[in-house]
């Protein structure tokens, strides 16, 4: 028992040693489902039949990123002193072709699905100063540093625009993408009170990366081709630990792109590109439906509260034991969701819903509250219901999907806290895979945040009924 102990101090953030089984797997799982349900997608997205002709299907490609931390609030911008990285990527690429016969791809104009891995080279530090004044914190003597972060991640690059119009993958000469990434990620160093205690960046070494990007390519060759774009990308921990701002990065990207070209007999060649041609004017993949359904979801995961990272750095006197600790305690979050969707595509579908949730933290937030131990104002009331209409968009590949959403607060009374720090709108996105046997039974991983900041993070189970299908 004594070795298990130990592992799981060696494996696991800090911040989840002791708070509960259900807190423990939430964050495992929610850590490690976004990267294998996007490699489910690479996978669903090869052909079902051994290929003999490796059209460019595999490639290998490399890029350099200098960047700059974004600086969100003013609030940052005191305590920020350096914000400059350099990023270093490394991916395998996989790119569908005409002759799979594969209605997705052909719909995406042929994506590319990457797996990779991102180095991080951080300079960015941060320093705290009395003048500033930060309650009951007291002002150390060195710089606080966010040090470099690892990143294992799957992408999905779609080109929008090509040169030649409509050509294949292996002929193309030019073309313009957007790329979105989700992955996971390992920091070397996160928020410490006894030599980080100026990071409020990270909060816990293993972290939810996600990507997102515009890019232009030039290709040399069959087999050689030069990319240039810019990209934005982002670490945290869903607000599974505190702190939890999260590192937000951008800056300009240059690569260097290899795919295996085609290797075959020019006879063979030029009898599979007729085939593919064939299939692509044949109107072969319009066995589409569009169509209405409704779609009933619910959600378990877990969060740290803001109130209580407050209260421990700037309202706890520097001889308690808590004073600017790194442990915070996880609660249970609930959502249940009820959703009308028009899927107008094979690829997309949009709609509307109503999205309930439930806190266990609530009670801790009037707790709080009504101690005013953070000196905000007389107290507020607090539920722990909340009741949201939001906008959902849904992107399909295959079994796997991207879900985002925006909505509106209806109902909400989290404190006087809670009413500075969110947004009377919120954020959802996160990866998913349905079951076509189990009548499309969707499970999921997704994070909800407050302009861009994370609320929680949850598992979903979702469950679609058709209605009324063209």
């Amino acid at each position: 028992m004594g070795t298990t102990k130990k592992l799981l101090s060696i494996l696991l953030p800090s911040s989840l040693r002791g708070v509960g089984a259900f807190s423990l797997l939430s964050a495992i799982g929610l850590s490690v489902f976004p990267l294998l349900s996007v490699l489910a997608m690479i996978a669903f997205s090869m052909p079902l039949r051994a290929q003999n002709d490796s059209v460019s299907h595999w490639g290998i490609s490399a890029g350099v990123s200098p960047g700059w931390l974004i600086v969100l609030d003013e609030y940052q911008k005191k305590y920020k002193k350096n914000s400059a990285t350099t990023a270093f990527q490394l991916q395998l690429d996989y790119t569908p072709q005409p002759a799979d016969k594969n209605p997705f791809a052909e719909d995406y104009n042929y994506p590319t699905f990457g797996f990779g891995l991102k180095l991080n080279r951080n300079d960015v530090t941060m320093h705290r100063s009395v003048e500033d004044g930060w309650g009951m914190a007291e002002e150390v003597d060195y710089d606080s540093r966010l040090g470099n972060i690892l990143s294992a991640y799957t992408t999905f690059t779609r080109p929008f625009l090509t040169w030649p119009r409509d050509a294949s993958p292996a002929k193309r000469k030019f073309e313009l993408d957007y790329m979105i990434g989700t992955g996971i990620s390992y920091a070397k160093h996160k928020y410490n009170s006894g030599n980080n205690v100026d990071n409020e960046l990270i909060g816990s070494r293993f972290l939810i990366y996600f990507a997102a990007g515009a890019h232009a390519t030039w290709h040399l060759s069959p087999s050689w081709a030069l990319t240039g774009g810019v990209e934005f990308y982002h670490h945290s921990n869903g607000a599974l630990n505190r702190p939890n701002k999260g590192a937000n990065f951008w800056g300009p990207i240059v690569g260097v792109r290899y795919r295996n070209h085609y290797k075959n007999s020019p006879h063979k060649r030029s009898t599979e590109e007729a085939k593919a041609n064939q299939e692509e004017t044949s109107g072969g993949h319009n066995d589409f439906k569009k169509g209405w359904e409704l779609n009933f979801s619910l959600g378990a995961g877990a969060k740290t509260l803001q109130e209580d990272w407050q209260l421990t750095q700037f309202n706890t006197p520097p001889d308690s034991t808590r004073y600017r600790t790194s442990r915070f305690h996880a609660y249970a979050a609930y959502s249940a969701q009820a959703d009308i969707m028009y899927r107008y595509a094979r690829r997309w579908a949009s709609g509307i819903g109503i999205d309930a949730f439930y806190g266990t933290y609530a009670d801790r937030a009037r707790e709080i509250e009504e101690a005013d131990l953070l000196h905000v104002s007389e107290g507020r009331k607090v539920n722990p219901w909340s009741l949201g209409l939001a906008f959902k968009h849904n992107a399909y590949y295959g079994n796997v999907s991207l879900r985002m959403s925006v909505g509106y607060y209806l109902y909400r009374h989290m404190g006087s806290h809670a009413k500075i720090i969110e947004k009377p709108y919120y954020e959802r996105i996160g990866v998913y895979y349905s079951f076509p046997r189990l009548g499309g039974l969707t499970i999921g991983g997704c994070v909800k945040a407050h302009f861009t900041k994370a609320d929680l993070t949850e598992f979903v189970v979702s469950y679609p009924i058709g209605m009324n299908n063209e």
